[in-house]
C-alpha cells in the first residue's frame, strides 16, 4: 500500500484540499514530465485513494485559469462553459486532473469539487512569479538594491486576486451539499503593464526608467488574456471577494518595505 492510500485509509479525513502541485508555467517548460507525474499522476493516485478507502471524503481539486489558455468567450470573460485550451505543460496537465476529477465524480459518485481558480496572490506569493517579482524589485530599486527590472512581457492581462479570499471560496465549495465545477475569480483584469506602473507609482518612481523586456522571461507560448465570471460562485455558494485589485498591491509592497527595513 502507498504512504498515500495508508494514510487516506488510516485518517479517512472528512474533507481533502488537493493544493498540491508544480506550478510554475516556466518550470513546466523546463520539467514537463516531473509536472505531469506531480500534477496529473498526483491527483489520480489521491482520487484513487479515497474511492478505494475512504468514499465519503469531501475532495476539493485545485484548478487553474492556466487551463482556459488562449480560449475566451466573445464578451472577454472565461467561465465553466469556456472550452478549455491550454497553452503550457503546466495547465495541460491540470487539464487532466480536472477531467479525471468529473469522472470519478461521474463514475464512481465521490465528491470531487473542482475549484478553477484565477491568479491569487499575497505577501507569501513566491518571488518568481510576476506579482512578488514586480514589487520586491520595485521596493529594492526605491532603497537603492537593484536597478532594473526584467521582465518577458507588457502586455498580458490577469485577473489578480487575494490567497484570502481565494482560500475562504475553497472552503466554502466543500461545504456545498453536492460536488460541482466553480471558477473563482473577481471578474476584472489588469495588464503586467498596470501591475509596474500601479506599484511603481506608489514608490514615486516611474517604470518606464527601470523595466527593461528579455527574452530569457518568455513562454514559448503565452497566454495573453485571463478574466474570469465568478458569477455562479456567488450566487451559488454566496462567496464575494473583500480585498480588491489595489489593496492586495498596497499590501505588498508594504510587507516587502518593511522586509528590508528588518
Amino acid at each position: 500500500m502507498s504512504s498515500l492510500q495508508s494514510a487516506v485509509n488510516v485518517s479517512k479525513p472528512h474533507e481533502v484540499y488537493n493544493l498540491g502541485a508544480q506550478s510554475h508555467v516556466k518550470v513546466s517548460y523546463d520539467n514537463p514530465i516531473y509536472t505531469t507525474s506531480v500534477v496529473a499522476l498526483g491527483a489520480l493516485n489521491l482520487f484513487e485513494a479515497i474511492k478505494n478507502y475512504s468514499s465519503d471524503s469531501k475532495v476539493y481539486q485545485a484548478g487553474t485559469s492556466e487551463m482556459y489558455g488562449t480560449s475566451i468567450d466573445p464578451d472577454g470573460y472565461q467561465r465553466e462553459s469556456t472550452p478549455f485550451e491550454p497553452a503550457n505543460p503546466y495547465a495541460c496537465a491540470k487539464l487532466f486532473a480536472h477531467k479525471i476529477a468529473i469522472n470519478y465524480r461521474n463514475a464512481y459518485g465521490v465528491y470531487i469539487s473542482n475549484g478553477i481558480l484565477f491568479n491569487h496572490e499575497s505577501p507569501r506569493r513566491g518571488e518568481s512569479f510576476v506579482t512578488s517579482k514586480v514589487v520586491k524589485t520595485a521596493v529594492n530599486i526605491y532603497k537603492g538594491l537593484e536597478k532594473e527590472l526584467k521582465l518577458g512581457t507588457l502586455d498580458s492581462t490577469r485577473d489578480w486576486g487575494h490567497a484570502k479570499d481565494y482560500v475562504r471560496a475553497i472552503w466554502m465549495i466543500l461545504q456545498m451539499d453536492k460536488p460541482d465545477d466553480y471558477v473563482c475569480s473577481t471578474g476584472e483584469t489588469h495588464s503586467i503593464k498596470d501591475l509596474c506602473e500601479y506599484v511603481f507609482n506608489k514608490l514615486n518612481l516611474d517604470y518606464r526608467d527601470y523595466v527593461v523586456i528579455d527574452k530569457e522571461f518568455s513562454r514559448p507560448q503565452e497566454t495573453k488574456h485571463l478574466k474570469g465570471d465568478s458569477s455562479k460562485l456567488r450566487s451559488v455558494v454566496g462567496w464575494k471577494p473583500e480585498y480588491t485589485y489595489e489593496t492586495l498591491l498596497d499590501e505588498m509592497v508594504d510587507y516587502y518595505m518593511e522586509l528590508n527595513n528588518n
